[in-house]
């Protein structure tokens, strides 16, 4: 598990791809997209000025126009200059292959790097490769581009750059450059995109053997995530428009709008890179591609709960069941585009970045995420970002199984075995003897009878379910005191239906482990009990997930796992999740992630009560002693009333002081939301049609 950072230190903004056009107006590329880039980079501006930033690097392709294109590129840099005038923090500058020329290659459709071309960009923006130091840590820029070119620059930049590596070893450094070394695997064929050997070696060679902590990319106009040593590789989104031959990893067509892929702008904007005693963390800020007009007036700062990562969240027991292939590998065609003579294999990070955006620590995975060995590795790297890994399987392990369970445990927090109840006799003995074997928690589930499940839906559907209910104490104290189970059972897994309300649902399965002095894992369903019906209702699953957070906060011995981490919009029990099929989020992964922020100010959290008040469901927690309240509005809400025994019931004696609005979906805060009549209160929401907190 990740250790503890230490104090923040300073905060460094990293942007990308920017890709400024020689005017406002006037674009030399036939996507429509492009056209924005230079507005979008002006909103960029503002919103990095609003940060305390250190200082902020741009990873390259700066302009669009590129260098055998002298006029326009020159045009092109008069107005990034213009632009980065009004930036209040220092800016350093990385060549990429639209400034600098592409990467030397016998396909590539433009024009490749050059002597000439070198000249120019440091005509325009100084050096193409350079190194300084900040706060006693060491800063390195790549010329990417230059790598395998046989250009002079090419051998002075290698003597150069392994140099001032080895001057620096045993400091901490920070590497930044255009193209990747690689996408999913160091040995991977070169394409358009990637760094081609025998450079890519060299750097990688250099990376390791100089410790370098981090390498931060641009180029891909996506995010991807690799760790290569003992360097953490970040491909960063860019600030512009998404490279469209990648929308290919996705199982559903780009929107309407989105250009075939090239304006899905949620896939836009940029890096904050917090850099900690003992390490750093990667903050994505969406830009959503945001424009500001030439000679706008400067936005009103306003001001917003502030994420978390997972590993920093302190309260890490709410997760998501990882059902769908969280880390596929997809295979890219050939486009026309920029590569025209083989696929290129790339991995959909988008479900990871979505994980760090909101905090999220605790993840369940089947026993195929083992089985793959690429995946088994990754999730050992992903440890290292405070992800915690509960492992489910059914029944007795096979030799094979165990063996791998039991080499692979210290990427595991807890593993789950389901049964089948009326099999129990057989199967108990191999599962107790395995859970012995494994130094983890081992939680037991079982699989509900045609019976039950009959009772539960009023008719029988052809469906598996397991999980136990708290009715079910008697099958749960049977299993404690099997012979075959005697210091195997560590927890159960707790069923809680789409009909029980969370917070009530999980306090019972927390009371039951308690009194067994267990554990619980309680599986969050978000569907409804029929197959066949569809439920993709964004405001329920908004309302629904807070709760279940603020109940497994305040309950010690309690894991939450919510099944519908991207949207099941095919096959059985339709539902919707805090991710579409693009990968986008919907309204509750901003809940998750703001609810997430706040809760990690407070280190102490203790249950309140559940008040049902006039237009909304109220639910109370203390914190730090302090109170908490969710409220979820019921529709069409402008004003929730709360009665004066009410305000009592959630707040305490003390009652309201001055008390703030988080808008949870928006993660805005504002005071002064609420009025008094008579011993009755009134609080305004303030346009929030979802989850709101009031917060001290």
């Amino acid at each position: 598990m990740a250790g503890d950072l230490g104090k923040r230190l300073f905060t460094v903004g990293v942007i990308t791809d920017t890709h400024l056009n020689q005017g406002e107006d006037d674009c030399n590329s036939p996507f429509a997209v492009n056209s924005l880039a230079n507005a979008r980079m002006r909103h960029v501006v503002r919103e990095l000025n609003g940060w305390d930033l250190a200082f902020v690097i741009n990873v390259g392709d700066l302009i669009h126009p590129v260098p055998a294109v002298p006029v326009l590129y020159e045009q092109a840099a008069a107005r990034f200059h213009e632009q980065v005038r009004d930036l209040r923090h220092p800016l350093y500058l990385t060549p990429g292959n639209h400034d600098i020329g592409d990467k030397p290659n016998d396909w590539a459709p433009a024009a490749g790097i050059c002597d000439a071309f070198v000249a120019l960009w440091k005509k325009q923006f100084g050096a193409h490769y350079q190194s300084f130091n900040h706060a006693g840590m060491h800063f390195v820029i790549v010329n990417a581009q230059i790598i395998n070119s046989g250009l002079a620059s090419e051998e002075k930049q290698r003597l150069w750059l392994e140099a001032d590596l080895a001057a620096n070893r045993g400091n901490r450094i920070f590497a930044f450059c255009h193209y990747p070394p690689y996408f999913s695997r160091p040995d991977e064929e070169e394409n358009y995109d990637n760094i081609g050997e025998p450079g890519r070696s060299w750097l990688l060679d250099q990376l390791e053997a100089n410790g370098v902590e981090a390498m931060f990319i641009g180029h891909v106009h996506n995010f991807w995530y690799n760790r290569y040593a003992s360097t953490d590789l970040y491909m960063l989104p860019s600030t512009s428009f998404v490279r469209q031959d990648y929308s290919e990893m996705y199982r559903v067509r780009p929107e309407a709008d989105a250009e075939a892929g090239r304006n899905d702008k949620p896939k836009l904007g940029y890096f904050l890179v917090h850099v900690y005693e003992a390490g750093h963390l990667v903050d994505v800020v969406r830009t959503y591609g945001k424009t500001v007009t030439p000679g706008a007036l400067e936005p009103v700062l306003v001001d917003r709960i502030a994420p978390v990562h997972p590993r920093n969240n302190p309260h890490g027991g709410f997760g998501f069941d990882m059902r769908q292939n969280w880390m596929e590998v997809v295979e890219i065609p050939p486009t026309g585009g920029l590569d025209e003579f083989d696929r290129k294999e790339v991995r959909n990070d988008y479900p990871l970045m979505a994980l760090w955006e909101m905090g999220v620590r605790k993840l369940r995975v089947p026993l195929r995420d083992l089985l793959v060995e690429d995946v088994r590795e990754r999730m050992r790297t992903l440890t290292r970002h405070g992800h915690e890994f509960t492992l489910f399987t059914f029944g007795a392990p096979s030799e094979r199984d165990l063996a791998l369970i039991q080499g692979n445990q210290d990427t595991f927090s807890a593993w789950e075995i389901g049964m089948n109840w009326d099999k129990l006799d057989t199967i108990i003995g191999g599962i107790g003897e395995a859970a012995r074997q494994i130094d983890l928690p081992v939680y037991l589930s079982r699989l509900r009878s045609i019976g039950e499940l009959r009772a539960e839906a009023g008719h029988y559907y052809h469906v598996i379910n397991q999980g136990f209910l708290a009715e079910d104490r008697d099958q749960m104290q049977d299993l404690l005191t099997r012979e075959e189970l005697q210091g195997a059972v560590d927890g159960f897994v707790f069923r809680l239906t789409a009909d029980r309300a969370p917070w009530e649902a999980i306090h019972e399965a927390s009371s039951v482990a308690r009194d067994f002095g267990v554990r619980a894992s309680v599986h969050l369903r978000m569907c409804w009990s029929n197959p066949a019906e569809a439920w993709e209702d964004d405001d329920w699953v908004a309302a629904r997930l807070p709760e279940a957070m603020l109940a497994v906060a305040a309950c010690n011995n309690v894991s939450v796992y919510a099944d519908t981490f991207i949207d099941n919009d095919r096959g059985y029990f339709v539902r919707n999740g805090v991710l579409d099929r693009l990968n986008n989020p919907r309204p509750a992964f901003h809940v998750v992630r703001y609810l997430n922020g706040l809760l990690s100010g407070f280190r102490k959290i203790n249950s309140g009560d559940v008040v049902e008040v006039a237009g909304a469901r109220a639910v109370s927690i203390r914190a730090d002693g302090r109170p908490l309240v969710l409220l979820l509005p019921r529709e069409g809400r402008e004003f929730i009333s709360l009665k004066g025994d009410d305000v009592a019931t959630l707040f305490g004696s003390d009652g309201f002081a001055g008390e703030q609005l988080v808008n949870l979906e928006a993660g805005t805060t504002e005071r002064g939301v609420i009025e008094k009549i008579g011993s009755d209160y009134r609080i305004r929401l303030s346009g929030a049609s979802g989850p709101v907190m009031l917060t001290p």
